[in-house]
Order: C-alpha cells, then sequence, then structure tokens
C-alpha cells in the first residue's frame, strides 16, 4: 500500500515539529501509513529508506536524533539504526 501524503499539495514548512508521532518497525514490504516529514532515531545507525520522491538509498551513519526526512518507506535490510519513529 502506498503511504498517504496529506500535504502533497502544501508548500512545506519546517517551522515546527511534528504533530504526530509513529512508533516504526522497518519493513522491505510494507510502505508507511503516512509520508514522514521527520525522523527520530534513538540509536544511530545507517537506515535504508524509500523517499517521498521516489529514490531507495542507504543513508551514512546518522547520529541519534531528529532528522528532516521525507519517505514513504524505512526498510529493514540495510538499516542499522534503532528505536526509530517518524513524525509528520
Amino acid at each position: 500500500m502506498t503511504a498517504h501524503d496529506p500535504y502533497a499539495s502544501q508548500t512545506r514548512s519546517r517551522a515546527g515539529g511534528p504533530a504526530n508521532l509513529a512508533n516504526v518497525t522497518p519493513s522491505d514490504d510494507t510502505d508507511l501509513s503516512v509520508v514522514s516529514q521527520w525522523m527520530y532515531l534513538a540509536d544511530g545507525g545507517a537506515v535504508t529508506l524509500t523517499t517521498a520522491g521516489g529514490q531507495t538509498l542507504t543513508t551514512p551513519a546518522l547520529n541519534a536524533g531528529w532528522h528532516l526526512i521525507e519517505a514513504t518507506r524505512i526498510h529493514a535490510t540495510g538499516t542499522t539504526a534503532s528505536g526509530i519513529m517518524v513524525g509528520w
């Protein structure tokens, strides 16, 4: 199922933090239910993801904390970060 993007027709603004949060279990087969605007990592590491633009890639090791990333899927294969949450 494709991730729903409730902000597709709006100009993005990064002035504030996320209004909604969800824990993520990385999956190679399942999209996020909503396109993320933010991603939180409790424990840093690499993240394999599919961007809102459709590219699938593995990030270099990211620090623990918040990252501005619009993603439709967080893949299990290649992801070493843990404690992942997304916000929108």
